[in-house]
């Protein structure tokens, strides 16, 4: 328990004690104002009524604080008082307060023994800096537009949202109620992983799981707003053309954002840190369940504070910590492992192969796809082992979640130049995913299974990305002398008249011409037709599934847009 030593008490001291009510710990007042010490031991707080600045009252407190505050108005007593607790306490953290009307000599005092100054004109330049700032501008802004919503909100998350997003979306929820809006929290898709569940569970979030095949549902909205992801109908299930009032992303966007709120700040490492920084400005004690799952997003985001971390987010984590509970993140992050997971993991490490320092597994199909990256993690821990990649197959769409340590290789750019013309992809340099639809590939009276067809799909293409982007991870192990791309087509073709090429149905109407070319980039049509469910990684890689030549540009302008997530939901 934090033990606190406050000598004198002025209005600053009296503000002070009020922001920590929640937080007390330990605390004994010293002061000579008789009325205030009264009030103070009405609300239990010890209080003992002596002169502040006499060292001997100072020896005799039997109390061994962590900080002593300094904090009366009477500039000489606080100079004083801070000498003598530097003398009885000389190891604790010294917080001073000058007082108004304090003179250079007062103040240079203070400052030869306290570890921080606090003036009057501090307070009030700190105020009008976040007051006037871009960041205060823009909660003014946001505060403004959340009082202009009629009346219900509904707040969504990416689809299978992870830590991040839901702790965002409920605290970005928080703020609305505060602004008087009826707020429901909404996500598509499903909330699978075990440490996602545990997280929802034990914070006790109340969300609402959409249907997108009921859209009547979203009419009890009146107005939308969008966390860790930017656009409508793009990794979730809203419809495109709906109405957006707020974005908070902390994903830089690949095309402009409509909305009439948008804030997009691609310099921090996850969009809780966003959300703490509002509630900071609007001077909102963070309650314990959204402290605790901010905290949790941010440290999930930024794997443990090692990537694409920065300096506000150890700041708003430190912001945090008094607030959050320790106990139940630790059982957040010590979840109970599903018996699927562990055969998947099993399934995995028995069927590996490693090409240079690159291990691909296959591990069938599976119903869980949050497996795949929890066994892609494990399998990183092999020696010699630098990249994975563990793909199955869900109800028809191939899922691969992929890891890498090191900086050889790009691995969301690696499997963008993979799968991007074949399906979506995207991620981080160590943490990626892919999916590829299966559409209306048969393996009747075929001699190769739908698993080797699986295999020739995402390994070879894995393979020779991996290859044109770094030679160090497969050197000279890996080459594709075997790969034959008439058995690839003859082997993986559709139900259609001419049964030589790969398509989706409703790709490519029956009876059109087909001048397919039987190169790597085009032996392989898109084989995903439609908007995809987000994938099992929490954060938006915008348009991976764009092509990089003109017909496939061509085609994806009449056909929805799709989008695959960075694999970085789970903790390595």
């Amino acid at each position: 328990m934090l033990s606190r030593l406050v000598l004198g008490l002025g209005p600053t001291a009296a503000d002070l004690l009020d922001a920590i009510s929640d937080d007390r710990g330990d605390l004994t007042v010293v002061t000579q104002d008789e009325h205030r010490a009264e009030t103070l031991r009405a609300d239990g707080i010890n209080v003992l009524e002596a002169d502040q600045t006499d060292p001997s009252v100072l020896a005799d407190l039997d109390v061994h604080p962590e900080s002593v505050i300094v904090a009366s108005e009477d500039p000489e007593r606080n100079a004083d008082a801070a000498t003598a607790a530097r003398d009885c306490f000389p190891d604790v953290f010294l917080l001073a307060y000058a007082g108004r009307g304090a003179t250079a000599d007062q103040r240079d005092r203070l400052d030869s023994v306290a570890d921080r100054l606090v003036t009057p004109e501090s307070v009030v330049t700190d105020y009008v800096t976040q007051s006037v700032g871009d960041e205060g501008t823009r909660a003014r802004q946001l505060h403004q537009v959340l009082r202009d919503i009629d009346d219900h909100l509904a707040v969504v998350t990416h689809d299978n949202p992870d830590p991040d997003a839901i702790a965002s979306a409920v605290a970005l929820g928080a703020l609305a109620e505060r602004a008087d809006c009826e707020v429901t929290i909404c996500y598509y898709g499903e909330i699978s992983h075990q440490e996602n569940r545990a997280f929802v569970n034990l914070l006790d979030f109340d969300l609402r799981n959409l249907d997108a095949d009921s859209p009547d549902e979203l009419d009890a909205f009146d107005a939308f707003a969008l966390v860790d992801h930017s656009r409508a109908g793009v990794n979730d299930q809203l419809p495109p053309e709906t109405p957006i009032d707020i974005v908070i992303d902390h994903h830089p966007p690949r095309v402009p954002i409509e909305a009439r709120f948008v804030d997009l700040r691609s310099g921090v490492g996850a969009t809780s840190t966003l959300l703490v920084d509002y509630l900071r400005r609007f001077n909102i004690d963070i309650p314990t369940p959204i402290a605790t799952g901010l905290l949790f997003g941010i440290q999930v985001d930024t794997k443990d504070f090692r990537r694409e971390v920065a300096a506000a987010d150890f700041e708003a984590a430190a912001h945090l910590v008094t607030n959050a509970d320790m106990a139940t993140l630790q059982r957040i992050e010590d979840p109970s492992v599903s018996p699927e997971t562990l055969s998947v993991i099993g399934r995995a490490i028995a069927n590996r192969e490693q090409e240079g320092s690159v291990l691909l597994t296959g591990v069938g199909e599976i119903t869980d796809r949050d497996a795949l990256a929890q066994a892609a993690d494990r399998l990183l821990d092999l020696e010699g082992v630098q990249a994975t990649m563990v793909y199955g197959v869900v109800d028809g769409t191939i899922y691969a979640s992929a890891r890498a340590r090191g900086a050889d290789i790009d691995l969301g750019e690696a499997l963008r130049d993979a799968f991007g013309q074949i399906g979506s992809a995207g991620g981080h340099a160590d943490m990626a995913g892919a999916q590829i639809d299966l559409g209306m590939i048969t393996v009747d009276e075929r001699e190769e299974s739908l698993e080797e067809i699986v295999r020739s799909i995402v390994s070879d293409r894995f393979l020779d990305a991996i290859q044109s982007r770094s030679h160090r991870l497969l050197g000279r192990v890996y080459a594709r002398a075997d790969y034959d791309v008439a058995a690839f087509t003859e082997s993986t073709a559709l139900r259609r008249d001419s049964g030589d090429t790969i398509t989706t149905a409703g790709d490519t109407p029956a009876g059109s011409s087909d001048d397919t070319a039987t190169d790597w980039n085009s032996d392989v049509l898109f084989l995903e037709d439609g908007d995809e469910d987000g994938g099992d990684e929490p954060e938006q890689a915008d348009d991976a599934a764009e092509s990089s030549d003109g017909a496939s540009a061509d085609a994806s302008e009449d056909s929805p847009e799709t989008l695959v997530e960075p694999d970085d939901s789970e903790p390595s």
